[in-house]
């Protein structure tokens, strides 16, 4: 459970404290180049999920993150005690998900500023959760049984 609280915890801290230097050190819709054309810093609010579909159903997606949440939490517990892979990714997207709907309660938006050009702005939350997923389905098309022990060569 330490392990659960903490690796959330830092999702999060990571998370908001980013969104609060850009919504503090920058004007809405303004873009700081870090690599010219491909790497900015652009300050949006997203009123949607992911690429802004479905925009303007704040209730929806904050109930869609308690339910999601509420729904990882068990699945975490579900995990065997030593299965370090799955339960990291399923605090990634924990996480990511706790840090976009506190921005939606707080806020009525979230706040997007990792812009590269070729995708639409996103953020840590959506990186973790992206991460997080991204690692689940590794564990289950490279292990027999979806159990990551074996990913790290340990034989049951």
């Amino acid at each position: 459970m330490i392990f659960l609280f903490v690796f959330v915890l830092t999702v999060l801290i990571i998370d908001q404290g980013s969104k609060y230097y850009v919504v503090n050190n920058m004007n809405l819709e303004a873009s700081i180049p870090v690599i010219n054309n491909f790497f900015h810093f652009t300050y949006v609010e997203n009123t949607g999920a992911a690429f802004g579909i479905l925009p303007n159903q704040v209730i929806f997606f904050i109930l869609v993150s308690i339910v999601a949440v509420v729904l990882l939490t068990l699945y975490y517990h579900q995990l065997p005690k030593n299965d370090y892979w799955q339960k990291s990714a399923t605090c990634l997207i924990m996480g990511g998900a706790l840090g976009n709907l506190i921005d939606r309660i707080r806020l009525g938006v979230v706040i997007d500023f990792l812009d590269f050009r070729i995708w639409p702005v996103f953020n840590l939350a959506d990186t973790a959760i992206s991460v997080g997923v991204g690692l689940l389905i590794l564990i289950m098309f490279t292990t027999d049984d979806g159990k990551s022990e074996k990913i790290r060569g340990e034989r049951n």
